[in-house]
């Protein structure tokens, strides 16, 4: 499996230790019109479009990562977690990512209706409801 900064420096075509070094300057409180005027020799060049693409991909991937590691350790607390349900959950996670907009927002305003979303794909998560948690 791919780490985060291979991930995007895939998806924009540019060398992984650009996406390393851009991520380390955002890491550290850099902004992107900082990182893309003053630290083009810290990423190799990496313009305004591209930084930004970057810190939105990275936010993106580290909060689905979060997100994952949450339900595995809920499903895990309740010793639910078997090995075919851990094989099988990475796929079926990416659909409950948030994408944009209100799609972010949904989980917290509607925290049942995702509770029933994630059973129908994990069964034996069940009983995990908002009650329980």
């Amino acid at each position: 499996m791919l780490s985060i900064p291979e991930k995007i420096a895939a998806e924009l075509s540019v060398q992984p230790r650009q996406v390393e070094a851009a991520v380390g300057l955002l890491d550290e409180g850099a902004t992107v019109p900082f990182i893309a005027r003053y630290r083009k020799e810290a990423t190799g060049g990496l313009d305004d479009g591209k930084v930004r693409t970057l810190e939105e991909r990275l936010r993106y991937l580290r909060e689905l990562e979060e997100g994952r590691a949450v339900v595995l350790k809920s499903i895990a607390d309740q010793g639910k977690l078997t090995p075919e349900l851990a094989a099988k959950e990475l796929p079926a996670l990416k659909r409950f990512a948030p994408r944009r907009g209100l799609d972010r927002a949904a989980p917290r305003f509607f925290p049942d209706q995702q509770s029933r979303s994630l059973a129908r794909v994990f069964p034996a998560a069940l009983p995990l409801t908002r009650s329980r948690l």
